[in-house]
């Protein structure tokens, strides 16, 4: 299907200066061809291609990025064209002031090279060109006129109005320095230009490339057209037409940097006919790609507080490439890496990206899916391993704590068996030791025991475990827990692990003055929260007891989050069906 351009229409103020760069082209062709030495048709035409080139492209890209300078600046370099064209008048007031605007125009040309396509100034390079530019332009060449006319004093020339004195030496000097400004300007134009080309992506690169490659065509022949004025003039006006040819190149070549994005959108409709079939897996990134003329095309889909690929695999947003989300039922669905270049066309990222909805959402799920596939694989894992580090940990306090104890224990009372006929007074100081150890020993047994399942937890049910768990945490503590009717037992023991694991957390690192639990039925549902109003800074990421919870909570079929800002405290939010 051929790509559909749609019409160009100008706002009614924009629209208003077609009259005027109208008659600002008839004026100047008028002023040609009735000045004493006549311009030639050819000659006319060139300039009238020139000024209006430069306002027509200037005003539609004016009209598509009212925000960008660029569109106004060459309007601005259109007219001033024709403003040039007064030094022909024979009237002392025009010529007068085509002197003082002789080389504007060139002011604007260098502006639109340098700072395309953005339409500003980044770098030092930059914006000494148009510094140095700025003064040779405007005031040196009021300097001159203030002084005469010195690089040509023979000239039979209306008289000059802003003369104030005649210095001839001066003059010629204020001309000889614009000259190499002009030239040394030229070369540094052409360099910024080429470094620009070499540092872009090469998508960002094919879409510059018609202005940059005319703007360095324009400042080579600038080169030789200043040195054969300053040479008076030996090669005749090649040079002039040379110069104007180029300087109508460059509008030419703006508009085809804007028909290139029209012709982009149009493969935007034809995106909407590809994806009305059905989507291979796979298959959308490249169709994206080949819309937005981008092969560096990324997509990644929002998943929590993360990015994955088509494939469910964690993605990282890269610094050096741009980002559109992509919303629909005004959430975000997808986020687009691209190149940089499309920052500048963000309509048509959008249209791209609108077009590829409901492709992209169908995708999104499927990243899901494939990206929970993977959580559930790893988390399983995780619970295994945590299992078999959990058994080696009770059998490693069992053997350093409460076996060594039994055997403590057995050891008093064979000395005090072997003590009860000979000594029987210091048989009842052992029985008190080894009654001690044994009470110790149930201690650590008890312990044990609560942090495999709580018996209270067990016997009387969330509310009574966790009231319990409040008293032994020794903080400012509020304590709401809505139920009307105990939840199921995997339920109540996945609840109090996510409460006791959280009042550590906020013991070891929150620094908080206080915490408020909350445990509420929902739809079906047990939700627990737990807030405190610490330091923050909390990430499940790169804490095992943090993960490890949202293992258990997982396996479940529930949800864990951890919202936790620097300096504003934790949330700790926990679901868990209870079907």
């Amino acid at each position: 299907m051929p790509p559909r351009l749609s019409p160009i229409t100008l706002a009614p103020a924009r629209l208003a200066l077609v009259p005027a760069a109208l008659a600002a082209g008839i004026g100047a062709a008028a002023l040609m061809a009735d000045a004493r030495y006549p311009a030639g048709g050819a000659e006319i035409a060139i300039s009238l291609l020139v000024g209006w080139s430069f306002v027509a492209s200037g005003l539609v890209a004016w009209e598509r990025r009212p925000e960008n300078p660029t569109g106004k600046v060459m309007v601005a370099t259109g007219f001033a064209w024709f403003a040039h064209e007064l030094v022909l008048s024979s009237e002392p007031l025009p010529w007068t002031i085509g002197q003082l605007l002789e080389s504007t125009y060139l002011l604007g040309v260098g502006y639109l090279l340098v700072t395309f396509p953005d339409g500003h100034l980044h770098s030092a390079a930059e914006r000494w060109i148009m510094v140095l530019a700025t003064v040779s332009v405007v005031p040196l060449q009021i300097a001159w006129l203030l002084l005469g006319y010195g690089d040509n004093p023979d000239c039979a020339c209306p008289e000059n109005v802003f003369q104030v004195a005649d210095a001839q030496a001066v003059s010629e000097a204020i001309v000889r320095v614009q000259q190499a400004l002009g030239a040394i300007l030229a070369v540094a134009t052409i360099v910024v230009i080429t470094r620009r080309a070499r540092a872009a992506s090469p998508s960002r690169r094919l879409a510059i490339a018609p202005v940059l490659v005319t703007g360095a065509v324009v400042f080579a022949l600038l080169i030789p057209w200043v040195l054969n004025d300053a040479l008076g003039e030996p090669l005749g006006e090649w040079t002039d037409r040379a110069l104007e040819l180029a300087l109508a190149a460059v509008p030419a070549a703006f508009l085809v940097s804007l028909l290139r994005v029209r012709l982009a959108r149009g493969a935007v409709a034809d995106l909407v006919v590809e994806l009305q079939e059905q989507v291979e897996p796979g298959t959308l990134r490249g169709a994206l790609a080949r819309a937005l003329r981008d092969p560096s095309l990324a997509i990644v889909y929002p998943l929590g507080d993360r990015y994955v690929d088509a494939d469910g695999r964690t993605a990282a947003l890269p610094d050096a490439k741009a980002v559109t989300e992509v919303e629909r039922g005004g959430r975000p669905i997808a986020a687009l890496v691209h190149d940089p270049a499309l920052s500048e066309e963000p309509e048509l990222v959008a249209s791209a990206g609108a077009a590829a909805g409901l492709a992209l959402e169908n995708e999104r799920l499927q990243a899901e899916l494939r990206a929970r596939l993977e959580e559930l694989r790893a988390s399983r894992a995780r619970i295994v391993e945590a299992a078999q580090d959990e058994r080696r940990r009770i059998e490693r306090d069992l053997h350093d704590g409460t076996q060594q104890r039994l055997v403590s224990i057995a050891m008093t009372l064979g000395l005090a068996d072997s003590r009860a006929e000979r000594d029987p007074p210091a048989v009842k100081p052992l029985l008190d030791q080894a009654r001690s150890q044994l009470t110790d020993t149930l201690e650590e047994l008890r312990g044990l025991a609560q942090g495999i399942h709580p018996g209270i937890l067990s016997e009387r049910g969330l509310r009574a475990a966790l009231e319990e768990l409040a008293y032994g945490a020794r903080l400012p503590l509020e304590l709401d827990v809505a139920l009307s009717e105990r939840l199921p037992e995997r339920v109540e023991a996945a609840a109090y692990f996510v409460v006791s694991e959280a009042l550590t957390n906020v013991a070891k690192h929150a620094q908080a003055t206080a915490v408020r639990i909350s445990v509420q039925r929902c739809d079906g549902r047990a939700v627990v929260e737990v807030a405190d109003d610490g330091v923050g800074g909390a990430d499940r990421a790169h804490g095992s007891g943090l993960r490890g919870l949202a293992d258990r909570v997982d396996a479940l079929g529930g949800r864990l989050s951890v919202a936790s800002p620097a300096g504003r405290g934790t949330v700790l939010h926990a679901e868990i069906p209870c079907g």
